[in-house]
């Protein structure tokens, strides 16, 4: 069995009576001959994969991960328990989100919180500072 490759931009998607159409911008010495050549309506298996800003395929549930790092860390600098727990641990000097952001961008060596996105290892460590919060809030 013969497949057909390229690569495509989505630039559409919209909703008719038989479902979803889904629209593909293709450079034109991308575009496979074999695609051209068949009749309107054909139909195709199709097998996609997002790539990443390197050409590589993109792994979605790193990206997923990303973004549930980013929304725990702004809960995390929002909890006046958290600051309560940094301060106990002589961490920051003040209990507010100011200081409670500041320290956790350092402890985490991330200019900014949305670096949680793409950075593993400061994730990993958000996880872990995670854990020991809850363990600290269990016993206190």
């Amino acid at each position: 069995m013969k497949t057909i490759e390229f690569e495509g931009v989505k630039v559409a998607l919209k909703q008719d009576k038989t479902g979803y159409v889904l629209a593909l911008s293709i450079h034109p010495d991308d575009v496979p001959m074999d695609l051209l050549r068949d009749f309107v309506g054909a139909r195709y298996q199709v097998v996609m994969v997002r790539l990443d800003g390197n050409e590589k395929p993109m792994d979605r549930q790193e990206e997923f991960q990303g973004d549930r790092s980013i929304k725990i860390a702004a809960i995390l600098c929002k909890d006046s328990q958290f600051w309560a727990y940094l301060y106990e641990d002589a961490q920051i000097m003040q209990e507010n989100e100011t200081e409670a952001t500041e320290w956790l961008k350092n402890y985490l060596v991330v200019g900014s919180r949305s670096e949680l996105k793409t950075n593993h290892e400061a994730r990993m460590l958000l996880d872990k500072l995670e854990r020991s919060f809850n363990s600290w809030k269990t016993k206190s």
